[in-house]
């Protein structure tokens, strides 16, 4: 009696080309090392200038052994993110769910699928359906036209986010500029600062040394990087 290994499929999207990229993945390939899915689409941007795509471009899947177990860590390339995220599931739940999705966690999009083949292709397909549907309100056709480094999905909550950090860095002294560095500045006294939207961003300037910074708020997701910055360097 021949016993097969357990095993799963395990998709992602490239993030380069869109393209749904699928593997199965048993527990001796995983034990054994780790597992690396990468788009192998020869059209795809991240093959061009050699086959090799960029790090941040493969799903990365490695075992890690604890005192319950084990669990599996997943190195995840995202979309909308244009950097991975990474995620850590309990063995059970990597081998023995029909399907089991992980998502950005900043537009909620899942971007990682894993289960039962039938299922992953049913799930991968269906989030195409809506990620096709979010483009074509931002009047992009395919995935491929997306770009996580560009304007995409601008949201009326950045600017709210964004103002209320700077608030709260003012408020905390944690704002700094050339007044310092220069000997302008006295012990406790306020910066003199001003907030300019602009179509790039809000740009925060120091009326008295005249240092400014421009920060970015053309997507949620650089709204939340800057929500978790603890002070601000105007240059």
């Amino acid at each position: 009696m021949i016993i097969e290994p357990k095993k799963t499929a395990v998709a992602y999207r490239c993030p380069d080309c869109g393209a749904g990229v699928m593997s199965a993945v048993d527990v001796f390939s995983l034990s054994a090392d780790r597992v690396r899915l990468r788009c192998s689409d020869p059209e795809c941007p991240s093959r061009q200038g050699g086959g090799e795509s960029d790090a941040n471009r493969h799903l990365d899947v490695v075992a890690v052994k604890d005192a319950e177990g084990g669990r599996v860590r997943l190195t995840v390339p995202c979309i909308f993110c244009g950097k991975p995220h990474t995620f850590t599931v309990n063995t059970s739940i990597f081998f023995g769910k029909d399907i089991f999705v992980m998502s950005c966690p900043y537009s909620g999009i899942n971007i990682c699928f894993i289960g039962e083949l039938e299922h992953v292709k049913a799930e991968l397909a269906r989030s195409e359906l809506e990620l096709l549907d979010m483009l074509e309100e931002h009047g992009m056709s395919e995935i491929r036209d997306f770009d996580a480094d560009k304007e995409a999905f601008p949201d009326p909550q950045v600017y709210e986010i964004v103002m209320f950090v700077i608030h709260d860095l003012a408020e905390e002294g944690k704002i700094f500029c050339r007044c310092e560095k220069s000997g302008e500045a006295e012990d406790g006294e306020e910066g003199d600062y001003s907030v300019d939207i602009t179509e790039d961003g809000v740009l925060v300037r120091c009326n008295k040394c005249g240092a400014k910074k421009l920060i970015a708020t053309n997507s949620l997701i650089r709204a939340h990087d800057f929500l978790n910055c603890d002070s601000l360097t105007l240059e």
